[in-house]
């Protein structure tokens, strides 16, 4: 069992720390004392550590002896807390309680939290508010639906701490947030809804490719060409900002101080480390060869293949270049803005709707997969989905994977539909009754991955190609991955490669001697803002399809956002990271990782983000499903 705990740990990102291979043995043995004592599983343990790493904000992701005191702590609180609740001896009944009795013989049919039992479909003219009315009342949970139902009884409808948060970020904002009023429980509650929140504006600034692109056709020249051109606009860009001079050849030998620009090479297949680092250097400057760097004269640094840097040193032999100052921040241009005719666009439906208020938002962001791994009921999905009827959040984003390529009944072959019709059928069907029960307010924006089954396979990926009926074609939004979009005026970027596990497994950094521990994470994160670009790794890591005639431009990042979207398997984040490089003022920004909605045969996490204006007012919550 404790390779099952080492392998659970190491799915989610973290590593079994120690001095040598016995200090290992022993937190390995501690944990499974832990999981015995606590009746708990493998993944029950690290569900609790995840939310004991981000309460107490550890540094790193390698689990020490020192943290196990703390976090044993932790689980007799949990137990102790479990136990009072299944302490309560007595329960006292409601008007919704006689409700829920009354109409218990239509629950099963009409209930949208019910698990999908059957493929049961209401008539075409009924309408959807009736589906939806549980959400608002206290009626059963999709978990007693499937009890009641008694034909799935599945681990995640046994589920406890539901809707529990794991981590706040910024809690004093939570109670400046205004709460939807909640609705009485009366026979007129179906006509007197909860007053709607205000409807955002949206405006997409990138989306690319389109859809039915052609792809799987690159050339060589076209991964030249792409490769050329990040360090030749870099190096156009380092000398307009007039902090660096002009980029000369770094091949040459000279006594003399000089500026180099060229992209961060392995020298050879292995792991990058000091002693292979090679820089490339442009066809314009350089005809296109390397040198190796050594950088034993620099205090920190943090590199990774594929990165374009700017040194300044000297080359006294021609062989080796000895690097005395690393700029790892590509520059911003003067005019780096909202294309013209988005910006203009963004104003005037800011003019048309007055009363909307500029960069305020109410936002639910989840990241696929969206059902458990023991079948296809997508039950996180519909508790998902009925939070945001509770919550009314204006903004409901979904990245995927929807239709899981890693899915074992998937990769086994043994489903009985199309991919295409369990998309339809079990996303999109659900998405239109929640639309329609919330009505004009909410949005919805789908993103893909490319682990969708459905979908085409390759990066950049283009947007669900969807035949929307027309009443719904204004408020479900299908975007590209990644793509760059603003609702509210306020700006988000969003890639749903897992580009943070990637550049975590390549990166190398060496920290000055006494200096604090650094929030690696956010040095990951802040790499792809500096590179200006959603994926500067090279090469890729394996399995993602990168095509380089379509990542020209669909990969730029030419406006740094002000939440940054990075669904990832490493533990869920919500950061306020800034951005300094060569700018002069430094510019702060959220990042978030709303971690994998269902995790094995369990629920996941989401993030509900509440954006006021600036960081400072900003609130979000990871939530457990």
């Amino acid at each position: 069992m404790e390779e099952e705990i080492r392998a659970e740990f190491e799915s989610s990102g973290f590593s079994i720390g120690g001095a040598g291979p016995g200090d290992s043995a022993q937190i390995l043995s501690t944990l499974l004392t832990y999981c015995i004592n606590y009746k708990m599983s493998p993944a029950d343990l690290v569900s609790n550590w995840e939310v004991y790493y981000l309460n107490r904000q550890l540094n790193g992701l390698k689990i020490e002896s020192a943290y196990l005191d703390g976090f044993m702590s932790h689980l007799q609180n949990e137990v102790k807390d479990r136990l009072i609740k299944e302490e309560t001896s007595f329960h006292i009944y409601s008007s919704n309680d006689v409700d829920m009795l009354l109409s218990s013989s239509h629950t099963d049919e009409e209930g949208f939290l019910g698990t999908p039992g059957t493929k049961q479909e209401k008539p075409h003219g009924e309408s959807s508010n009736s589906e939806l009315t549980p959400l608002t009342t206290d009626r059963p949970s999709s978990s007693r639906v499937a009890k009641t139902n008694g034909d799935h009884i599945t681990p995640f409808s046994q589920r406890v701490n539901k809707f529990t948060q794991q981590y706040v970020l910024n809690a004093d904002n939570v109670a400046s947030v205004p709460d939807k009023p909640e609705t009485e429980s009366t026979e007129d509650e179906i006509i007197r809804r909860i007053p709607p929140s205000k409807r955002c504006n949206l405006q997409v600034q990138r989306s690319q490719p389109e859809p039915g692109c052609r792809f799987m056709y690159d050339r060589t020249e076209d991964r030249f060409n792409y490769l050329e051109d990040r360090i030749r606009r870099s190096g156009s860009l380092f000398s307009a900002s007039g902090l660096c001079g002009e980029p000369a050849d770094a091949t040459l030998a000279s006594e003399e101080s000089m500026f180099a620009v060229g992209m961060v090479i392995c020298d050879g297949e292995g792991r990058l480390n000091e002693k292979s680092i090679l820089l490339q250097g442009s066809v314009q400057h350089s005809r296109g060869q390397r040198v190796r760097l050594d950088l034993k004269d620099l205090d920190q640094f943090s590199l990774f293949p594929g990165q374009v840097v700017g040194i300044q040193g000297h080359n006294p032999s021609g062989h080796c270049f000895v690097v005395s100052k690393l700029i790892d921040s590509i520059p911003n241009t003067v005019d780096a803005q909202v294309p013209c005719s988005k910006k203009q666009a963004i104003d005037s439906e800011g003019h048309q709707s007055s009363d909307t208020l500029p960069r305020v938002l109410s936002s639910v962001i989840a990241a696929g997969p969206y059902t458990t791994t023991d079948n296809l009921l997508f039950e996180p999905l519909q508790e998902l989905l009925s939070y945001a009827c509770r919550k009314q959040p204006q903004l409901l984003i979904l990245m995927g994977p929807f239709i899981d390529s890693d899915h074992p009944d998937i990769k086994k072959g043994t489903v009985d539909q199309g991919f295409q019709d369990i998309f339809r059928f079990e996303i999109l069907r659900k998405l239109q009754d929640f639309i329609q029960y919330l009505g004009h307010s909410v949005r919805v924006i789908l993103i893909p991955s490319v682990r969708d089954a459905h979908h085409d396979f390759v990066f950049p990926q283009p947007a669900f190609d969807l035949n929307l009926p027309e009443d719904t074609t204004h408020q479900i939004t299908c975007l590209a991955n990644p793509s760059l979009f603003s609702s509210n005026e306020v700006h988000f970027g969003c890639c749903t490669i897992d580009i943070l596990k990637q550049l975590s497994a390549e990166e190398i950094s060496r920290k000055p001697p006494g200096g604090k521990p650094r929030d690696r994470i956010g040095t990951l994160v802040t790499h792809i803002l500096k590179q200006q670009s959603y994926y500067p790794l090279y090469p890729p890591a394996a399995g993602v399809p990168l095509d380089f005639s379509l990542a020209s431009g669909a990969l730029e990042i030419s406006l740094a956002p002000d939440v940054l979207l990075l669904p990832s398997d490493l533990a869920p984040f919500v950061k306020v990271l800034f951005l300094d490089g060569c700018s002069e003022e430094p510019k702060h920004f959220i990042c978030v990782n709303p971690g994998r909605l269902a995790k094995g045969i369990g629920g996941g996490t989401f993030v509900e983000l509440n954006y006021n204006e600036d960081t400072d007012k900003t609130s979000a919550s990871i939530i457990r499903i």
